[in-house]
């Protein structure tokens, strides 16, 4: 899997393009600037708008090609952020640590899904909010971007269940057109998601 993704951000073309998905664009936009995590960041694109609204930004994935495109498209935007490798699996979620966690089609095997947003959960601090976008399991009719299968495809109830501890300031499945460079083209079905953590969680 590695080396699929390392081929796949070894162009010098940007696989999802340089500007930040349009979902977590209009809800980052949303909130006051502090610290946010973005888990399987890729090539930068949401970290670096993410840093020029100001926030202080830590990013991974375990792909070297990813870290090096992402570091390049920080470079070209005058911006700076922590860019890890690491998986998911093995990413050390420190308890009360981000106001914001970014997950822009970030894939989980349902099997590790609920385990992962847990960790996400701990890992935000009060008042934190948690910004999600995800292809929906009705995306597979159409073909234009994310997973082929499945087990790494989403549903709104998978959400609300694993996040019922969050208050849920949005939700909802949308039919949208993406343009995000080669691989995300065209009319797609997302899932928006943003969460709340409150003062007794």
């Amino acid at each position: 899997m590695l080396d699929k993704w390392n081929e796949r951000f070894s162009s010098n073309e940007y696989a999802y393009g340089k500007e930040p998905n349009i979902i977590f664009k209009e809800e980052l936009e949303k909130l006051k600037p502090g610290k946010i995590l973005l888990p399987a960041e890729g090539e930068g694109r949401n970290a670096v708008f993410a840093a020029k609204l100001g926030w202080d930004v830590t990013a991974f994935d375990y792909s070297e090609k990813a870290r090096e495109k992402a570091l390049k498209l920080a470079e070209e935007n005058g911006v700076h952020f922590k860019y890890e490798i690491s998986t998911i699996e093995d990413y050390d979620f420190k308890e009360n640590e981000f106001d914001a966690i970014g997950l822009v089609f970030c894939h989980i095997h349902e099997d590790e899904r609920e385990q992962l947003h847990h960790k996400l959960v701990h890992s935000l601090k009060q008042n934190g909010h948690i910004i999600m976008v995800v292809y929906d399991v009705n995306q597979l009719k159409y073909g234009t971007g994310g997973p082929k299968e499945k087990e790494f495809l989403y549903t709104l109830e998978n959400l609300v269940e694993d996040f019922i501890d969050l208050d849920f300031v949005s939700l909802s499945s949308e039919k949208i057109d993406l343009s995000e460079g080669l691989f995300h083209k065209g009319t797609s079905e997302v899932i928006r998601f943003t969460g709340k953590k409150e003062e007794n969680n």
